[in-house]
């Protein structure tokens, strides 16, 4: 391995040269698109990717500390402001040795995750909740809390099976605004659904079944806290969760469409229940 250089970027930020994708200095970022392996280290290791300049500035405005940036030698001028962690440059074939794909945005950086509250804390904070059953895609995780954010709602619940929120796919399609949104992990399922209740919530449970009452008709008292509860893109919600519910719900639809995708359907349940807030 060759000795690490330095170097000064147009705005004069000091990185640290890496030419060797074997480097042990960026092992945060290695093989970046092997899931499983990703799963194994991330977590355990307390930390998380952030890709793009963008999702990682929201990052540190939200408090995440960061344990390093990885960025393509000639964009160090992007992050010259950044302190408080070493960054590392490379060549667009050495990030690519790296992280196993062409980092296109260039900029990379790896953070500390930090403690997660427990369900009772954010359930007492938050007027509305989403709660996530199965939902182990996490591009689709990633566009519902990016439409929880954008939408109104105030928390998000998960089942013991759900993806993980920091992963960093889930983190790039919300654009970052995983950050935006508390949210906490169900130890018991779906047991933990009678917590939500005697926090005072109404669960409302998403299913196209024939006795499910469209969103549009759900009295005051209904819409007053609503937690809306939604299962995996296909399979649904499972019989207990949706035994586990207040009331069945579902979004009309038209052409015989029976259901829509789960972060669409997140988007459109979120926007009915939060329509008349002022703006």
């Amino acid at each position: 391995m060759l000795p690490p250089a330095r170097f000064a970027s147009w705005q004069d930020a000091r990185v640290e040269l890496i030419t060797d994708p074997a480097d042990e200095r960026i092992a945060d970022y290695r093989a970046l698109t092997d899931v499983e392996l990703r799963t194994r280290w991330e977590p355990p290791h307390g930390l998380f990717i952030a890709e793009g300049e963008l999702v990682l500035r929201r990052a540190l405005r939200a408090g995440y500390r960061p344990r390093s940036f990885l960025v393509e030698a000639k964009r160090a001028g992007q992050i010259a402001d950044l302190s408080g962690a070493p960054t590392y440059g490379a060549s667009a074939q050495v990030l690519q040795e790296i992280t196993g794909f062409n980092v296109h945005r260039g900029v990379l950086a790896s953070f500390h995750r930090q403690p997660l509250p427990p369900a009772s804390e954010v359930l007492a904070a938050a007027r509305r909740v989403v709660i996530l059953e199965d939902v182990n895609n996490h591009t689709n995780l990633g566009a519902i809390f990016r439409g929880v954010a954008a939408l109104g709602v105030d928390a998000v619940l998960l089942s013991p099976t759900c993806a993980d929120p920091l992963y960093r796919r889930s983190v790039r399609v919300s654009m970052g605004e995983v950050f935006a949104i508390p949210y906490v992990p169900l130890a018991e399922w779906p047991q933990g659904l009678q917590l939500v209740r005697d926090a005072g919530y109404t669960v409302l449970a998403m299913t196209p079944g024939p006795q499910s009452v469209p969103l549009q008709e759900l009295t005051a008292a209904q819409r007053l806290r609503p937690a809306l509860l939604l299962g995996a893109e296909g399979p649904g919600l499972t019989p207990a969760a949706l035994a586990a519910a207040d009331v069945h719900v579902r979004i009309p639809m038209r052409r015989g469409v029976d259901s829509l995708n789960v972060a669409a359907a997140t988007a459109v349940a979120c926007w009915e229940l939060t329509r008349t807030d002022p703006l």
